[in-house]
């Protein structure tokens, strides 16, 4: 990998999510050379994905360019590369497109889809984690629609527009909440000569409730709101096996669907390289001490998804959403200055801002710290601090207007095939 030597020191960053990019944006003052790798050469809102997936948002307005945001740092350089492997002896990082040595390193990695397992609903279920996921979903909803409005066979016709959500948790119960918006207020006017009751709308969810991670109020609240959008919520339901036309649950239940999307878990981003020691397998995640560095390494540290420090308030590890990530970096740019000066560090410390989800037009969920609520009031203020996290003046200004247009029209306007998904046959 071609970055140039420095006698300063050296801090990688794999991983461009919310925790590398907190992180390296505050290091504009440290006195050494920053180097960033990610496998794409741009920061995703994955909050949003959802609406990239329902036509909603077009993914120019979740994206941003690594480069772009990171521009004001002195020593800084980016490599778009995939991180194979560490070498732990040689302090070295082995990518697809070399390798590179480090002083100091922060894995931001993040998580990848959690299949549990199952070979088969791996390789025929649609997963969104990523930008190009969510654009295969949305492709793929719309081709099915354009067949089934060319069909004369009924149960192909249901199978193609009956959409099974697997994972009742946040993004769930947003695509579900946003497909059912689709239902109820365009697809009747895009497809005039189908019968939109035929489009069924099913969420799976393994436990007794939805929004698992959230309060009791917000789980009745959130099955309430989807149960009155026309959505078939099916608690204590676990899927056993999908073919890529038949879903079979684990009562032996079979449903056909050519739309099967998988958000039921995740799994720590973990590279090659180190001992299982200092790995929770069966999460994947590193552990780590109450300064993120990686449990036996003082100069190797983990942040968001991929750390797991246990706390007397989080004896399972921080959850794996964006404000324990953005936090986490903040407080890491803090320490590794700290280091470099010979300082000591500061223990992290998780301020719990909340939880929301939102269901659809006007209905939402919010979870305080001590205050919980639904409506039209918690829609608002989660249309408002998503509106306001993104990154970039543009960002935000590109989805306030697409949001007004949507909210004034009952329109999403971003309904383009414009890179056919083929699903495996």
């Amino acid at each position: 990998m071609n970055v140039p030597h420095t006698d300063k020191k050296r801090v990688v960053i794999i991983g461009g999510g919310f925790a590398g990019i907190s992180l390296a944006k505050k290091l504009g003052h440290l006195d050494a050379q920053v180097v960033v790798i990610d496998r794409h050469n741009y920061h995703t809102f994955q909050p949003l994905l959802y609406q990239v997936s329902t036509g909603g948002l077009e993914p120019d307005s979740i994206g941003y360019p690594i480069r772009k945001i990171l521009k004001r740092l002195k020593n800084f350089h980016f490599r778009l590369a995939t991180v194979e492997s560490i070498d732990l002896r040689t302090r070295e990082i082995v990518t697809d497109i070399g390798s590179l040595t480090f002083d100091y390193l922060v894995m931001a990695t993040g998580t990848r889809t959690n299949f549990f397992g199952n070979q088969s609903i791996q390789d025929y279920a649609l997963p969104m984690k990523s930008v190009p996921q969510a654009l295969n979903i949305r492709s793929l909803m719309l081709q099915n629609f354009e067949d089934a409005d060319d069909s004369d066979d009924l149960n192909e016709r249901k199978a193609l527009l009956n959409f099974c959500i697997v994972g009742g948790g946040p993004t769930g119960v947003e695509l579900a909440g946003a497909f059912a918006e689709l239902k109820r207020n365009v697809f009747p006017k895009d497809y005039r000569h189908l019968n939109i009751d035929e489009m069924e709308i099913h969420l799976f969810e393994g436990s007794d409730r939805l929004l698992p991670p959230m309060s009791e109020h917000a789980s009745k609240k959130a099955a309430e709101f989807l149960k009155n959008l026309g959505v078939q919520v099916h608690l204590k339901s676990m899927v056993k096996d999908f073919d890529g036309k038949l879903l079979t649950l684990n009562d032996g239940e079979v449903i056909g669907t050519k739309n099967f999307i998988w958000t039921a878990g995740v799994t720590g981003a973990a590279i090659p390289g180190f001992d299982t020691s200092v790995l929770i397998e069966r999460l994947n995640r590193y552990k780590v001490n109450a300064y993120n560095q990686v449990e036996g390494y003082d100069n190797i540290f983990a942040i968001g998804d991929i750390a797991y420090m246990v706390t007397d308030d989080y004896p399972k590890g921080h959850p794996q959403v964006a404000q324990p990530a953005i936090q986490q970096g903040e407080l890491l740019a803090d320490n590794l200055e700290r280091l470099l000066e010979g300082k000591p560090m500061k223990a992290f410390k998780y301020n719990d801002k909340g939880t929301m989800a939102t269901v659809g037009r006007n209905k939402a969920v919010v979870d305080l710290p001590r205050l919980k609520f639904g409506g039209f009031f918690a829609w608002f203020i989660w249309m408002f601090v998503h509106l306001m996290a993104l990154v970039g003046f543009r960002n935000k200004v590109i989805v306030f207007f697409n949001w007004v247009y949507n909210y004034i029209n009952y329109d999403k306007a971003a309904r383009l095939i414009v890179r056919p998904f083929k699903p495996k046959k």
